[in-house]
């Protein structure tokens, strides 16, 4: 439950396939156990405005320039967004653009979707602080794209905790903890 003076807040990450990205998210916190997510949602986001919003063989196409994505609902009172971005940073390769493991293409880009001027702020700051400390020592540089926060559109309902109702599916191999 969110405190009285903490109103739930949105967070939007893309990371490659979206069924990994929700997988992580909610082994490492989950909503039974309070950890500050309170829902989640898989879908499309950062492309073109459509009326009935884009389908997964439209994304996949690349026609629609969406990014899959995780749509988080979260409670700022038990977890910090700041501590979601870097959570964010250690369960992806966030170094190579339009690519996760085998998947490419425009739909598995690394994107943070901010919802405020705050989260613009954090996100940034918390990019550089990574950067730092995990990646530059290795000679590797962050492509994380960094954008205000779109249209929104759920995926098809197979696509929610896929993972879950799937465990033996496809999941890419950079979602795991790197650090």
């Amino acid at each position: 439950m969110t405190s009285a003076s903490q109103k739930p807040e949105i967070a939007t990450f893309a990371a490659g396939c979206f069924w990994g990205v929700e997988h992580i998210f909610l082994k490492h916190y989950p909503p039974s156990q309070n950890k500050g997510i309170l829902k989640t949602a898989v879908g499309y986001t950062g492309g073109k405005d459509s009326p009935a919003g884009p389908s997964y063989q439209e994304v996949c196409s690349g026609t629609t320039n969406h990014a899959e994505a995780l749509r988080i609902e979260f409670d700022p009172s038990v977890v910090s967004y700041d501590e979601l971005v870097e959570f964010f940073y250690r369960t992806h390769d966030p170094t190579t653009v339009n690519k996760q493991g085998a998947d490419t293409g425009t739909q598995y880009r690394s994107a943070i979707f901010t919802h405020s001027p705050e989260q613009t702020t954090v996100a940034k700051c918390v990019t550089e602080e990574v950067q730092a400390k995990h990646f530059t020592p290795n000679g590797k540089k962050i492509v994380t794209e960094i954008l205000e926060a779109g249209s929104w559109y759920d995926a098809e309902s197979y696509h929610q905790l896929y993972l879950f109702e799937n465990p033996e599916g496809y999941q890419c191999p950079t979602h795991r903890l790197h650090w």
